[in-house]
Parts: structure tokens; sequence; C-alpha cells
């Protein structure tokens, strides 16, 4: 059996996954053209890099296991329409997310976006600043950076309103769930709106102009998801009209955010580059993920983290 890993993964971690299975065969690469003959006979790929030419030169592919939680980037036609298995690195991402969304949400409530340009400046200024507790926080997606995210702002003392078309009974740190039709209901009682959905059909441009005028005028928009999720245009144009009081934003329609885009002058606007999954602890939890799908599949057992990839999660 042979695993064809198409990104630069430390040695340490090539050696954890050999160690699983000593008989199988573990090649690396993230050259494309040694990819593309690599692939050929590769039966399961860890993929950081995967492409539609990647999937037609593959002969004997049977499981595509992605190291992330996002996999939009990959459902490309022919392997959607295929019948290789597709797995996410769902669970890997919850603790580090769940804390940038609230960091993004205290930055805005403590003003600290206004107190670090004051402080390079050297300015002494003093500000009213907000407390969580009360307020409330409408989170777009429970699943498990979802549900993370609700559990800490629950600490906070926040009310939570939650909203996902796949959860029947909400956790006990969720006051309120909605179902997708209800967006606006969420939108016009949050105080702070945080997206954590996967890019879909159904969740491209999510948020647009009528979304964002349903918000309060002092609501603030956190989007650690994708940055399709989010009509750009129209939120560049909510925030500078001040239809709504910011937006914390570590995803992007274009990545890198272009140097002309206006976000990047906007004093209502937090600017993280897409690092909000960023952790020590990343490739470890990868490689356990991987590590305990390979030894389902050698043993015939269902894997965890499949995805429908029709549906796109």
């Amino acid at each position: 059996m042979k695993i064809l890993v198409s990104f630069d993964l430390d040695q340490k971690y090539i050696e954890k996954i050999q160690s699983c299975l000593p008989e199988i065969v573990v090649r690396k690469s993230s050259d494309p053209k040694v990819l593309l003959s690599e692939i050929r006979d590769a039966e399961i790929l860890l993929a950081g890099r995967f492409s539609s030419e990647m999937f037609a030169a593959a002969k004997e592919l049977k499981w595509v296991q992605a190291v992330a939680a996002g996999v939009d980037r990959f459902l490309f036609y022919d392997f959607v329409s295929s019948d290789v298995i597709l797995t996410n690195a769902r669970g890997v991402h919850p603790a580090q997310v769940s804390d940038h969304a609230l960091a993004l949400i205290l930055a805005f409530s403590r003003k600290l976006n206004k107190f670090i340009k004051f402080q390079l400046e050297q300015k002494w200024v003093r500000l009213g600043c907000e407390e969580l507790q009360g307020k409330v926080i409408g989170i777009v997606g429970l699943g498990a950076i979802g549900r993370e995210i609700a559990r800490k702002a629950k600490c906070f003392g926040m009310k939570v309103v939650a909203l996902d078309k796949n959860v029947a009974v909400p956790p006990s740190f969720v006051d309120e769930l909605l179902k997708p039709p209800s967006l606006l209901t969420l939108l016009k009682q949050s105080d702070f709106v945080v997206l954590s959905v996967p890019l879909t059909q159904e969740t491209e441009r999510l948020i647009r102009e009528p979304e964002l005028t349903a918000m309060k005028k002092d609501g603030i928009l956190i989007n650690v998801s994708r940055g399709r999720i989010v009509q750009e245009q129209a939120l560049v144009n909510a925030l500078k009209e001040n239809k709504i009081g910011g937006a914390g934003l570590d995803v992007f329609e274009e990545e890198p955010l272009p140097p002309h885009s206006e976000l990047w002058a906007m004093e209502n606007v937090v600017i993280t580059p897409h690092v909000a999954g960023s952790t020590p602890y990343y490739w470890s939890r990868v490689c356990d993920i991987f590590c305990e799908n390979l030894r389902r599949y050698v043993s015939g057992q269902p894997l965890i983290n499949v995805i429908d990839k029709k549906a796109g999660y």
C-alpha cells in the first residue's frame, strides 16, 4: 500500500505515519511534476496539494485525507463524481479558531484596535469599553468550531444564539437554536455575528447587503470561516456607511488581501491574515486523525470525518 503526502510534511510526522503500519510505503513531495508521477500508483493521498490533473493521473486512488476542515478547493467535478473517499481534519481547529474568534470580539469590546493605534502614536486617550456579559452572540454554523465558540462565549456570560440546519438538539450552552430561514432573526438581535460555516453552494455569499442591513448599527461581524461567505464589496459599503459597527476578518475573497482593498485603512476593521487555525499542535493533530483513519481503513472499519462531496461538508 502506497501513501502519497503532497506537501512538505516534517520527517518526524512521516515516521509517525510509517510506524502505524510498517508495511506501507510513504512518499512525500511538494513538486507538481513529481506528484503527477507519484500519484499514479498511490492508494491513499494525504493532501496538501490536490488538483484535477493529479486526480486524472491517479490509477489506484481510493481515499483522500485533507489536512484542513475546509475542502472546497478539492471539490472539482471528476473527483466529486467518483467513488474515492474524502475525509477532512475536523477536530484540529476548534480550540484555536474559537480562541481567535473570541480574541476578535474582545478587540472590539475592549477597544484594543483603537488603543493599539494610540500606542503607536504615543497618545494617552481613554475610551469607554464594553463588557461581554449580557451581550448576544449569533453563531452561524454549529459544527465543532461553532460549538466551541458558543461554549467559550457562554463563559463570558453572553446569550448564545446559533443557526444550523443539521443540529436538532442544541447543547446546554446554546440559548436559542434557529434554522437557516431565520438568518435575519439572528442578525437583528446579535451584538456579534460569528461565521463558522463551510463554504458550499448554499453558503457562498450568504452575507450580502440585505443581511448586513439587518444587523444592529453597532453590530460586529466576525469571519473565521471562508472569505467568499461574505460579499466583500457589500461589507465595505456597510462599513463605510456605518450600517454596522465593525468587522473582525481572518479570511477574504482574495488572499492575500490586495493592497488596494479599502478594508486595510478602515478603523472599524481588524484584519488577521488567515491565521485563526494556526497552532503549534496542528500537524500533530492532523497525523493523529490520519493514523486513526489509516487503522480503520486497513481493518475495514468506517472512517471518521467522511465528507459528503456533493454537499461539500
